[in-house]
């Protein structure tokens, strides 16, 4: 067989190894995302919950990278802190390693009929849930069919003197071959964009005896250094500290994890080979037919207790570690651009879960823009300071900008594969983003009332200075109360809403009813007293834009 037919076998295996991972992550993704969601907004602050539910949630999604997205995007969004991000982060890595041990098991005579039984499911099924089922049972297919294409695929050229010569350059045994082992683990899973892939790579290079163990297993810590390069490339762009805080601790925990491992390697693999001889497994270099039977079973274990270790001795010194990652993060104190609009990129596109989050955190802000110009402008109306007023037009214009880039970001995701909570999300958000948008506009009524009365040297009565700042007040609290509800789930939120949006309205009838009293008497002038009827016209759209918002955060349509 020549070259280019073992590149072209094993490049293709590879490629149907990393395709079929996708297919099994995005359909447990689908099919398990809201409870996954659930289940990592309600991590407890211990660390060791914290730990486990990540184990347990990257077991479940067969992706560390995913996990450790999305606690960046939540730790973005404020929905969680960092200290329960970083605790989860470690649980992820252990969660990681079922995927090498699902290879180890040597399922490859399965992976046609998987192909088939996927097929049928998830093109041949009307409901959604067999679908998504099927998708992770063809993924399982590909995934092992991949690594049968790269077996045959290397076979023909394990005895070539030339590959053997180069393949010994992967000898643990100098310094320069262990650290030349790690390097390559990390770059290939930096291109690769996946640890379990090129972990399935290595896995396939041992079987057919083209790598020792200990080579193997220098590139298996090298390859957890590489997959770290996920959540660093997530913080692109974030003006979040604490999102870059987690996505550091992640780098930290592997590459401190690796060059502790790296000082006790030969102890290391020792370890390893004591531990699944004693667990059953036959002897690291037992060869049948030519192939290295045991190895991936030594290689899944080495993975797992790496893993294992490092998270256990992260867990006792993680508020050390949570201080270091702040040392190395962006400063605290560098204030944040008021003007700054959503840069979503594409880094969270393959993570709605995240994706959602980083965009509910945007909401957030643009709500607390609106409120913060509605309080400014108001004050306008009593101080009477033109030039102060002027900047209104510059924050409604970023207002409609961020309503935009929002809109346009959800309206991507949601062409792309989302599951049902996930699309009943993203009506929700625009939902949200379209009322606080109508609020800015309504803020920019209200900046133009305030110069014509300006202009117009226009004076209210006492009572009617009493009322506005009454009422302006009341719509202050419920557009902070939606806005927190945005942010995070609050105890009859909806009640409050509707207690808050109710007096509102009876509030401002009543203010009518009294101002055209004082009209008719010629307590107040005809000027002032139309402006005021628009001011309070205004503030009861206001109210049923929160409302809306409202509404929309609890899922009412």
């Amino acid at each position: 067989m020549s070259i280019l037919n073992v590149l072209i076998q094993s490049i293709g295996g590879l490629a149907l190894f990393i395709l079929g991972m996708k297919m099994m992550t995005d359909g447990l993704r689908m099919s398990a995302g809201k409870r996954i969601k659930k289940i990592l907004c309600t991590v407890s602050s211990n660390r060791i919950v914290g730990c486990l539910t990540g184990a347990g949630v990257t077991a479940m999604v067969q992706s560390s990278s995913a996990t450790t997205v999305m606690m960046v995007g939540f730790v973005s969004a404020g929905l969680m802190t960092l200290q329960q991000a970083v605790g989860v982060i470690l649980g992820a890595n252990i969660g990681t390693t079922v995927t090498a041990q699902l290879i180890a098991f040597k399922l490859t005579k399965a992976a046609l009929p998987a192909i088939a039984i996927g097929v049928s499911m998830k093109f041949f099924t009307q409901q959604k849930k067999y679908r998504y089922f099927g998708e992770v049972i063809l993924g399982f297919g590909l995934l092992f069919f991949g690594m049968t294409v790269m077996k045959h695929g290397l076979t023909p050229i394990k005895n070539d003197p030339s590959f053997i010569e180069f393949f010994t350059k992967f000898d643990p045994g100098s310094a320069g071959g262990l650290i030349l082992c790690v390097f390559v683990g990390t770059v290939l899973t930096i291109l690769v964009q996946s640890s379990s892939a090129t972990i399935g790579l290595t896995m396939t290079l041992a079987t057919q005896g083209l790598l020792t163990f200990p080579g193997a297993m220098a590139l298996v810590l090298g390859q957890n250094i590489g997959t770290t390069i996920t959540a660093e490339f997530a913080t692109i762009g974030s003006a979040n500290i604490n999102a870059h805080r987690a996505a550091r601790a992640n780098t930290m925990f592997n590459v401190i994890g690796v060059a502790f491992m790296l000082l006790i390697f030969p102890y290391f693999v020792g370890f390893i080979e004591f531990a699944t001889m004693h667990l059953g497994a036959g002897p690291v270099g037992e060869i049948v037919e030519g192939d290295m039977v045991n190895i991936a079973r030594y290689i899944a274990n080495g993975h797992t207790l790496f893993n294992v270790v490092n998270a256990l001795i992260f867990l006792f010194f993680l508020p050390m570690l949570i201080k270091v990652a702040i040392l190395l993060s962006p400063k605290e104190d560098e204030p944040e651009d008021f003007y700054r609009l959503p840069d979503f990129g594409t880094k969270l596109d393959d993570a709605p879960i995240a994706a959602l989050a980083n965009v509910r955190s945007e909401i957030v802000r643009m709500s607390k823009i609106a409120v913060s110009t509605f309080k400014d402008t108001i004050q306008r109306i009593e101080y009477r300071d033109y030039k102060k007023l002027r900047k209104w037009k510059r924050i409604e214009n970023h207002l409609d900008d961020m309503q935009k880039e929002i809109t346009s970001y959800l309206t991507r995701i949601y062409q792309s594969e989302v599951n049902e909570s996930e699309a009943g999300e993203i009506s929700s958000l625009m939902r949200m983003t379209n009322n606080i948008e109508r609020i800015g506009d309504s803020v920019e009524n209200i900046a133009q009332l305030t110069e014509k009365i300006i202009e117009d040297n226009l004076q209210f009565a006492q009572l009617t200075r009493d009322d506005l700042k009454t009422i302006s007040e009341k719509v202050v609290i419920f557009i902070d109360l939606v806005t927190l509800g945005i942010h995070q789930p609050i105890e009859n939120f909806m009640k409050q809403a509707e207690e808050i949006g109710n007096m509102i309205n009876v509030m401002i009838e009543e203010m009518r009813q009294a101002h055209i009293s004082r009209l008719r008497s010629g307590e107040c002038g005809l000027d002032p007293g139309l402006v005021f009827i628009d001011f309070l016209s205004i503030f009861e759209k206001i109210g049923d834009y929160c409302f809306n918002i409202a509404q929309a955060v609890v899922g009412i349509k």
